[in-house]
């Protein structure tokens, strides 16, 4: 059993809020998740809204839902049935008492519009991610294959190498013939899959919608649409620029980021580290998935961007919390050189610290408050600030 730090979040929700959503990309372990926490509930009743014989019981969801009023009721795949949030909420205002449901979805809320306008004020909202480093706890020598992988349950623990590539295909696959026509979505499968492939050789540069869109044959706003179906579906991260007033010429396109890098890798062919080791795109791929690590080991009220100046200043990660601001800069080295723009951009930004974050095998230090950290250790650091 690998833990999962949000079980304690979605506990605490329960006992606070009449609906707790569960919300992540397919195959993350939300439904085990969802599972364990009714578990610690007296009663509990689970659908499955993409089972036939569960959704027959919702013919008539009013009077089904109202029988079990004094239950738990988890509804995963929730996005099958968006009729059913307006129920949901003409049921929790009878009788609003907190934990009475648990719906799990494989889109954001932005695509689950009805929830966060239907249910505002009733609803808490929790992101499930992959697995992250800090649930697996990798030594320095794992570290690279949890890399390869991806941080997808099925992908981490699959028996080998090639069985952990063959499963990401058939995720891809799967997700782009079968999940996103369930959300409505009418993009050709195979339009889409070669414009998430060329995503993923642009992984970790500026989004340029009109220089994407020449080259794919399509229109600008077309490729911003591909985008936004990719994000809404965990597939995918837009990392903004940092807005701040510096006295500076920043860059104002975002970075576009496949969220993990196991699918990442499948993308592009690369099924083994020797592969990963001699492809152009093993800096970016390290970078994104140091971000993902950073993101889901810090807690949500934490923003995040990047800084970068007309004039070559760069930091990769700018993260920020009320008045507290820590830089990370991402190197894939044994012994990272940092340039000039680092220096630069640590100036202008004056964080409290600055990580750079290696694969090394013991940190250092570089600089007053400048630190080069081990990725294997992230957790344990991040843990403290």
């Amino acid at each position: 059993m690998i833990n999962r730090k949000l079980l304690s979040a979605i506990e605490r929700s329960l006992t606070d809020f009449p609906v707790v959503a569960l919300l992540g990309p397919r195959q993350a372990g939300k439904t085990t998740l969802a599972k364990i926490a009714a578990s610690s509930r007296d009663d509990s009743l689970y659908l499955d809204l993409e089972r036939p014989s569960d959704l027959a019981k919702l013919a008539d969801p009013e009077l089904f839902l109202s029988r079990h009023a004094d239950k738990l009721v988890v509804l995963d795949e929730i996005q099958r049935r968006p009729e059913l949030f307006s129920l949901l909420r003409a049921l929790i205002d009878e009788q609003r008492t907190p934990g009475r449901f648990l719906l799990l979805g494989s889109a954001s809320p932005q695509l689950l519009r009805q929830a966060s306008e239907s249910l505002a004020g009733r609803i808490r909202f929790h992101e499930l991610a992959p697995f992250d480093i800090g649930e697996i706890a990798p030594s320095h020598a794992q570290l690279q294959d949890f890399w390869l992988r991806g941080g997808y349950p099925l992908s981490w623990l699959a028996p080998s190498d090639a069985a952990s590539f063959a499963w990401r295909e058939a995720f891809i696959a799967t997700h782009l013939e079968r999940d996103l026509p369930s959300f409505g979505i009418r993009v050709p499968g195979p339009t889409l899959h070669r414009f998430w492939q060329m995503l993923a050789h642009l992984h970790g540069q500026l989004w340029n919608a009109s220089r994407l869109a020449a080259g794919f044959g399509i229109s600008a706003p077309t490729a911003q649409h591909y985008l936004d179906i990719l994000e809404a579906t965990y597939m995918l991260r837009r990392l903004q620029p940092l807005q701040a007033n510096l006295g500076k010429r920043l860059v104002k396109s975002p970075k576009v980021y496949l969220r993990d890098s196991g699918l990442l890798h499948a993308l592009l062919d690369i099924a083994s580290l020797d592969d990963l080791a001699g492809h152009p795109i093993v800096g970016a791929s390290w970078e994104g998935w140091v971000l993902e690590q950073i993101i889901q080991l810090l807690e949500p009220q934490w923003q995040f961007s990047f800084y970068r100046t007309a004039a070559g200043a760069e930091m990769d990660i700018v993260a920020e919390r009320g008045n507290k601001r820590i830089a990370f800069e991402i190197k894939y080295a044994s012994a990272p050189v940092l340039s000039k723009g680092f220096w630069s951009a640590l100036s202008d930004l004056n964080p409290e610290k600055a990580c750079i974050v290696a694969p090394v095998a013991s940190g250092y230090p570089l600089a007053p408050n400048v630190e080069v950290v081990p990725a294997a250790e992230l957790a344990a650091v991040l843990a403290n600030m």
